[in-house]
């Protein structure tokens, strides 16, 4: 048996999406819980059944706009109330409704920041190198292929019992992924 420091994991290679939906669903429901589907389009259900959990992304989203509202409306008061206060028209230092389309942009520039840089970050991109590209077939993922991955810091993982799982699923060919 390959010490799991020679193996990335197992990778089985489907024909069509429909194999490769039942595949993962019967590999999350076999406890596995360490996998990956690669398809070349969208399949509708693949991320709930290879057990896709939600992200905290939005919650870093909302408090990065949080904090730009914040920061948007204290640097506008900032500079009408404290640094700089001129008295126009006789209006108030803290005039706020003049303050909210600088507020809702700082808003919008901070949540939008955040939601880019905290996807990359949480997704681990950019990846120049995958170990799934050493699969010589897996080139095929971008055109008519579909794969599914098992990888082997994966609890469940043995090799030899998860090669004989893996081709219980009917694959059109099982190979290993090289680090």
């Amino acid at each position: 048996m390959k010490q799991l420091e020679t193996i990335y994991g197992l990778m089985a290679e489907f024909t069509t999406p429909e194999q490769l939906l039942e595949a993962a669903r019967q590999t999350h429901d076999a406890g596995y819980r360490r996998i990956d589907a690669f398809a070349p389009f969208p399949i509708e259900g693949l991320a709930h059944a290879v057990g896709f959990h939600r992200t905290r992304l939005p919650l870093v989203v909302l408090l990065a706009g949080m904090v730009g509202a914040g920061s948007g409306f204290f640097l506008q008061y900032y500079a009408a109330a404290v640094s700089y206060p001129i008295n126009v028209g006789g209006r108030p230092m803290n005039s706020w409704p003049a303050f909210i389309p600088v507020t809702f942009e700082m808003t919008i520039l901070f949540a939008a920041a955040a939601a880019v840089f905290g996807m990359l970050a949480m997704n681990g991109l950019p990846t120049p190198y995958h170990p799934v590209f050493n699969v010589p077939r897996f080139a095929l993922a971008s055109r008519d292929r579909f794969f599914l991955c098992i990888k082997a810091r994966d609890p469940m993982f043995d090799l030899e019992l998860t090669r004989k799982f893996m081709l219980t699923l009917n694959p059109r060919e099982v190979s290993e992924i090289e680090p």
